[in-house]
């Protein structure tokens, strides 16, 4: 099934229950939302309001109990494994609040291992590619330093540079500043706008952030597993 849609990404009538019976919990209901290209969005929500469980069903890292997700018209729960994993490596970069880095190399060596893990080829594009996006995010200078000589600014920088190294349509990001005081939370999301503004990447971040809500394109609050209102800022 395909649907007509400008929209890269669209979640219609969402839900997903974890366990049965009396101990089931319905941790999100009946969603929906629709991501058009080139936009930065919100889901916000307090712990528990089911904006992580949403994020996860986007990423295909989760599958919902009903409804269906679309990435660019096309049915994501009609794929097989293979091609959903495809989807995640090539169409999506996932960025995740803990960083998520490989202790024991450099920032380069982060960036361009995570495109190995995503097949780019020849070696020389994956090199040309970690080059490109550390400088986007204003860390070439940084580029040989490991996690632990950066500073979490700087390695929530690294950990954009990996997830949009392969040139994804898509980034989702989980709670991308919560680690980091506000000075560095800012950057982080002055280069999400640069993304959406010079790259047309379409971003989708949860947070329970309110000073981000004045930065973003689209805010939908969650409560309890409903989405419960959708914004959409005048720029």
């Amino acid at each position: 099934m395909k649907l007509a849609t400008s929209s890269i990404l669209q979640a219609v009538s969402v839900s997903r229950v974890f366990g049965q019976g009396e101990g089931a919990v319905h941790a999100l209901c009946d969603a929906n939302l629709s991501i058009p290209p080139g936009r930065l969005i919100a889901l916000k929500g307090r712990s528990g309001s089911g904006k992580t469980t949403l994020l996860n069903l986007l990423a295909t890292l989760d599958a919902p109990t009903t409804g269906r997700i679309f990435y660019d018209g096309n049915d994501v729960q009609a794929m097989n494994d293979a091609q959903r994993d495809r989807l995640r490596r090539t169409e999506i970069g996932l960025i995740f609040q803990s960083f998520g880095l490989v202790p024991y190399m450099s920032a380069y060596e982060n960036v361009e291992f995570a495109q190995r893990i995503a097949e780019v080829t020849p070696a020389a594009r994956r090199k040309e590619n970690a080059v490109q996006a550390l400088e986007f995010v204003g860390l070439k200078a940084r580029m040989h330093h490991r996690p632990q000589e950066m500073s979490g600014g700087e390695q929530q920088r690294t950990a954009i540079a990996r997830a949009i190294a392969h040139r994804p349509k898509l980034l989702l990001a989980d709670e991308p500043t919560a680690e980091l005081d506000t000075k560095m939370g800012f950057q982080i999301i002055k280069v999400f706008r640069d993304l959406v503004e010079q790259e047309g990447i379409s971003i989708v971040m949860t947070t329970h952030d309110p000073a981000i809500m004045d930065v973003v394109d689209h805010v939908y609050a969650l409560e309890d597993g409903e989405i419960v209102d959708s914004t959409v800022e005048q720029r």
